[in-house]
């Protein structure tokens, strides 16, 4: 199946990031928000990213004012009709995204693929809300998605291979390196990521080293650009908190149980960057 147009819901971070990334490559995109104003700062941010790329001397002017031609901004789901996939990347919300998909599935022609951009809900799940279960596959890009190459492709029980081969191949059109995942909680990267962050945070309870010498310690022994608390903060320790939860629910496996010390920094309100502290103050 050949992909001309994506559609893309959301206009957020991830949203306007995966449309930036499909304009460039040459694809046209409609991003759909529910709000005139967010699908404008949609837009926005992907000037501007654009235009870091231009100072960077990665693209040329010509190529920014191509791309931009390329992306509709919209909040009309009609928009959407000429697209041969449609990729759900608004907030992580379960009943959310059933809303969206149950939309998006009496909307859609029967042979439209739809992919969700989750990072942590079920591909098999959210797939049975629609129609077209075959024609389901999770897309997980990753922040921010025109610098990251990977893309996780995350089969649920009933994604057919076509499905998978189709997406995985726009994948490799938009320059990412994709990654085939079967459906479980976390799936591969955050699956390992978050219990490591989470193994940080007891090795800082227990007092083993400062959270400058555990940084470092990764940094610098395993080559990481980012100490696992350093990024914990970047993430927020909510979201941590609430992987953690999940894996432990899921899994039923005590290995998952998250560090009382994660969960002392959220009751206090300490959930990193966002709120100006977390392990560091900023």
């Amino acid at each position: 199946m050949n992909i001309n147009t994506v559609g893309i819901i959301g206009a957020g971070t991830m949203g306007n990031g995966i449309a930036q990334a499909c304009a460039v490559s040459g694809i046209q995109v409609v991003m759909i928000d529910i709000a005139q104003a967010a699908v404008d700062k949609g837009l926005a941010t992907v000037a501007k990213s654009l235009d870091r790329l231009i100072a960077k001397e990665k693209i040329t002017e010509a190529d920014k004012a191509a791309a931009l031609v390329r992306i509709k901004g919209s909040t009309s789901y009609d928009d959407l009709k000429g697209a041969e996939l449609v990729i759900e990347a608004a907030t992580e919300n379960h009943e959310l995204k059933n809303k969206i998909l149950k939309q998006l599935d009496a909307l859609l022609a029967p042979e439209v693929l739809i992919a969700t951009n989750t990072s942590s809900i079920s591909i098999t799940q959210l797939a049975a809300v629609t129609q077209r279960p075959e024609r389901f596959v999770g897309m997980h890009f990753f922040n921010p998605v025109p610098m990251m190459a990977l893309v996780e492709i995350i089969r649920g029980l009933q994604t057919s291979d076509a499905t998978h081969d189709a997406v995985k191949d726009l994948a490799l059109r938009l320059g990412k390196s994709p990654i085939t995942v079967k459906n479980a909680p976390g799936f591969v990267v955050n699956r390992i990521l978050v219990p490591m962050i989470n193994e940080a945070f007891f090795v800082l309870a227990e007092g083993l080293a400062t959270p400058e010498d555990i940084d470092a310690g990764m940094r610098l022994g395993c080559n990481h650009p980012i100490g696992p608390l350093a990024l914990a903060d970047m993430v927020g320790l909510d979201v941590c908190l609430a992987v953690m939860e999940v894996y432990l629910e899921q899994f039923g496996d005590s290995k998952y149980r998250p560090c009382p010390l994660l969960r002392e920094y959220v009751a206090a309100g300490h959930l990193g960057r966002k709120t100006g502290r977390g392990v560091y103050t900023y």
